[in-house]
């Protein structure tokens, strides 16, 4: 099974490397791995992991098979109500017409509150002044708007205990698949309790991979090791140069393969300083670095003592620490 390297702080754990939880050498990329292990931390250390989007409920059966299924559960999340879907709703419990209630919600720009909407959109706010029924519906709607509305499953979120989970969550069996067993206490709940939770995510860019290595070894007879691939490959390089990174984990949308051919990067350090100036990053310097790196515009630092550790990315402030 193909499994990422880990995400964020994890990544740059020295601990993560040596146990061989993630295969991304901090030393290597100079990562600042105290973050993940600072003992002023106060939850507990979170390590996202990605596998193939088909093989994810293996993990979770595994998981209940090491741990125990009385140990292990998936957690709920909470669909909370929006301006139009309250609306709608309230309508639906007032005995109003359907149609009355949709003309009504179109009205209300999508992401917009209620309050919002009210106060910005002229034709609303002639409807609410001078129609009984559209101030009542709009009225009520406002106590609804933002409670939780149906549960489902958390996309990634497991959650794993000592004991029993009865003893520190109820429990329910999932909306979708009444075989299935989650918690009734949403994640943050869940963290405050001081329980484990882990993050295991369904890549589908990861079976893409998972399928590609299993025909190159039916057809060509190569098992290939992932891990093992050289990261100066030239004809990789020559891929990332124009661009042609359809399918490629944060590196396929229009803007990015755009910046790319701009770049034309050489080297690892090139990809990862796009991939975070461009999400979610300081778009405005990705010029700057662009130019700097093709000689373009001059190098330089705030101060002397900061070259050693912008050289990489030509004096652009690119990283944070996270503190």
């Amino acid at each position: 099974m193909v499994v990422g390297p880990g995400r964020g702080s994890a990544a740059g754990s020295l601990v993560s490397y040596l146990i061989n939880i993630t295969d991304v050498d901090p030393i290597q990329f100079d990562l600042l791995f105290e973050r993940f292990l600072n003992p002023e931390r106060i939850s507990m250390p979170d390590i996202d992991m990605d596998f193939s989007d088909t093989k994810r409920d293996e993990v979770i059966k595994y998981l209940k098979g090491k741990y125990g299924e009385d140990h292990v559960a998936q957690i709920v999340t909470f669909g909370t109500m929006a301006a139009r879907a309250a609306i709608r709703d309230t309508g639906r419990a007032l005995g109003l017409a359907y149609s009355f209630c949709d003309n009504i919600a179109k009205l209300i720009p999508f992401n917009s509150t209620l309050k919002e909407a009210v106060g910005g959109v002229v034709e609303l706010q002639t409807l609410y002044e001078r129609d009984a029924d559209v101030k009542r519906l709009i009225d009520s709607a406002k106590k609804l708007e933002g409670c939780a509305r149906h549960a489902s499953i958390h996309a990634c979120g497991i959650v794993i205990t000592k004991d029993s989970l009865t003893n520190y969550t109820p429990l329910q069996r999932a909306p979708q698949d009444e075989n299935s067993i989650i918690t009734q206490y949403d994640m943050y709940a869940i963290e405050m309790l001081g329980l484990l939770k882990m993050d295991l995510l369904g890549l589908r860019n990861l079976t893409t991979m998972q399928d590609a290595l299993e025909i190159i070894e039916a057809v060509h007879h190569v098992n290939l090791d992932l891990s093992a691939l050289p990261d100066k490959d030239a004809k990789a390089f020559k891929l990332f140069q124009s661009a042609e990174t359809i399918g490629v984990f944060q590196l396929e949308s229009g803007g990015m393969r755009r910046y790319l051919k701009e770049l034309k990067p050489s080297d690892i350090e090139d990809i990862i300083a796009m991939v975070a100036l461009y999400r979610p990053g300081p778009m405005e310097f990705i010029p700057q670095y662009i130019a700097r790196k093709h000689g373009r515009e001059k190098v330089s630092y705030l101060h002397p003592k900061l070259e050693p550790i912008m050289k990489k990315t030509f004096g652009v402030m690119i990283y944070q620490t996270g503190y």
